[in-house]
Order: structure tokens, then C-alpha cells, then sequence
């Protein structure tokens, strides 16, 4: 496959599931805004941007002010859905992975398109204003689903060469390093007041669709410990770390060494350590944040790796006869 069709499945599998991440977690904040207490409204957009490492926009009253506000709310969502000068909004985000869809379409199936298409195009039709007046917790959850929706579309009708396999990986590495984000935030938090905060750690685990199955594996009693092992290591969990990492894993062996053998190799190779980190470095460490940091970078890492063995590499000279 050329090394700029790999490269753009790649990242159309990046850009949409970056979308659909932040979708799950602005649909939960919206939810939020209803009739949970300011305290926790202020926190949830604090993890957000927190996670994402962008500051508020000016002119919003700062995060830490005792005077905040549902207009701050207003105001924030639209940073992080609509404003084109964000590269991580939805808007940026769905725009992007469209954008290269539209270049790959020789890679991806007709239906395919047509589904992303028609999802940009509802999109491009919409505002703040408008989904505000109306339900933006209904807006956040029709985008994920069509996003969803594109992910079982490709399931079923993407041919299984190489091209399928960028798109995977794409989406894995992405999945992997958001997940890492919200959880070390979360931590450093609690590091910090030195309590635990059982209605933040329910909404991640609703963020991961893993309220019922930690109600099944542990109780009703949301502990912060317990739902950190669940996510990082419950491979049952469809988005928990264990299996993120295990799938990219397998994505990179499928693919081979590429055009670095150099790279390649030693992507393959990190991308088995990251899961040997989870699967048997986890139940015994005592610092499970110092190991996601380990495997944040490692995820870094295996990007570089990724774009060096299979998008950027050398081209070797010929000699001329």
C-alpha cells in the first residue's frame, strides 16, 4: 500500500475516534448540567480540558472562580464542538476524518463514504445555538452513535488488506492515549485533595459503557481503585486499556515490519511491552501512576515508530547504470 494511503486511513481512524471520544464526554457534561450540583458540573469541564490540555477560552470566568456559571457552560461546549480554530473539537475532528476519507475513498468502501459524508454534512448544518435550544446531550449522542455506526459499516464492508489495518490502528493508539489522559488527570486530582470522588469516577465509568459490569463484578459502591483496574485491565470491557492494547498489538503484527524493518521491528516489539506493562506489571505495582505514565509515553513512542516504518521513511539510493 502507497505509504500516503496508509498514512491517511491512519488518521482518519485517529480523527474519529477522538471525535467520539469527546462526544461521550460532552453528552455526560450536558446530562450533568440538569440537575447535578455546580461543583460537579465545574469539575467535569475542568477533566475535560484538563485531559485535553487546552486551556478555557478567554473571556470564560476561569474554572477555579467560586461565581461559575451554566453560561460559562454554553460558552465552553462550543469551544470544544464548533470552533474551527480548535483542532480537537468535533467539529475539527469530523471535518478532518472526513477530509481523509475523501482522499482514500479508493481504499474504503462506497458505503463508507456515504455514511461519513452524510454525517458531515448534518453537522455543517448546525451551531451551538441550535443544538443548545433544543438537546445538546441529543446532539452528543446521535454524532457518537453515527460515528459507531461507520465504525460497524467499515466492520462490514471494508476489505481486509492493509488498508483495514491502518484504519484499526489509528484508532487504537488514539483510544489508548484518551483513556490514559482522563484517567492520570483523575488521579492527579485526587492526589491532591486527598479524598475520593465517587460521582467522578461513576461518570467514567459510564463515559466507558462499564457501570453495569463494574455493578456486576464488584457493587453498587463505586471505589476509585476498583474502577481504575476495571478500565485498565478487564479485557471484557470493550474500550478498557488491556484491550486497546492488545488489539494494537495485534494490528502491528499483521502489518509486518514495513518499509524500516529498523522501525518496524521495534514497533512490533513495544507494542507487546505495553501489554506485558498491563497485564502482568499492573496487579502487582504499587504506583499505577507512574505506570500510565510509562505507557503514555511508550504510546508516543510507538507513534514515531509507526510514522517511521510505514508513512516517512527512507527511500535507499539505486545505482544508476
Amino acid at each position: 500500500m502507497l505509504s500516503r494511503s496508509a498514512q491517511g486511513l491512519y488518521w482518519m481512524g485517529r480523527y474519529l475516534e477522538r471525535a467520539e471520544h469527546l462526544c461521550r464526554l460532552l453528552r455526560l457534561q450536558t446530562e450533568a448540567l440538569v440537575d447535578r450540583p455546580v461543583e460537579e458540573i465545574y469539575f467535569g469541564w475542568k477533566r475535560i480540558y484538563g485531559s485535553m490540555r487546552r486551556q478555557p477560552p478567554l473571556g470564560v470566568i476561569e474554572l477555579d472562580s467560586d461565581e461559575y456559571t451554566l453560561a460559562d457552560s454554553y460558552t465552553l461546549a462550543d469551544d470544544l464542538t464548533f470552533e474551527r480554530a480548535n483542532p480537537d473539537s468535533v467539529w475539527s475532528c469530523f471535518a478532518l476524518g472526513r477530509e481523509n476519507a475523501r482522499q482514500m475513498r479508493n481504499c474504503i468502501s462506497a458505503e463508507m463514504w456515504t455514511h461519513l459524508n452524510l454525517a458531515y454534512l448534518r453537522i455543517q448544518q448546525l451551531d451551538i445555538q441550535k443544538i443548545w435550544r433544543v438537546s445538546p446531550e441529543n446532539f452528543y449522542s446521535e454524532t457518537a452513535a453515527e460515528i459507531d455506526t461507520f465504525a460497524g459499516v467499515a466492520e462490514a464492508t471494508m476489505y481486509r488488506d492493509e488498508g483495514w489495518e491502518f484504519l484499526q490502528l489509528g484508532r487504537v493508539i488514539e483510544r489508548s492515549q484518551l483513556l490514559i489522559a482522563l484517567l492520570l488527570f483523575q488521579l492527579d486530582v485526587e492526589k491532591e485533595v486527598e479524598e475520593d470522588s465517587d460521582p467522578d469516577w461513576t461518570t467514567l465509568l459510564r463515559a466507558y459503557h462499564a457501570f453495569e459490569a463494574y455493578n456486576r463484578k464488584y457493587s453498587v459502591e463505586v471505589q476509585s481503585g476498583q474502577v481504575l483496574d476495571l478500565l485498565v485491565t478487564d479485557p471484557l470491557i470493550p474500550r478498557s486499556l488491556s484491550r486497546t492494547l492488545d488489539m494494537m498489538a495485534a494490528n502491528l503484527a499483521s502489518l509486518g515490519d514495513g518499509s524500516d524493518e529498523r522501525s518496524g521491528g521495534e514497533a512490533q516489539r513495544l507494542g507487546g511491552r505495553l501489554g506485558a506493562l498491563v497485564h502482568y506489571d499492573w496487579p502487582d505495582a504499587e504506583d499505577h501512576r507512574g505506570l500510565l505514565k510509562r505507557v503514555r509515553e511508550h504510546c508516543r513512542e510507538l507513534h514515531g515508530l509507526v510514522t517511521s516504518a510505514y508513512f516517512e521513511y527512507a527511500i535507499e539510493d539505486f545505482p544508476v547504470r
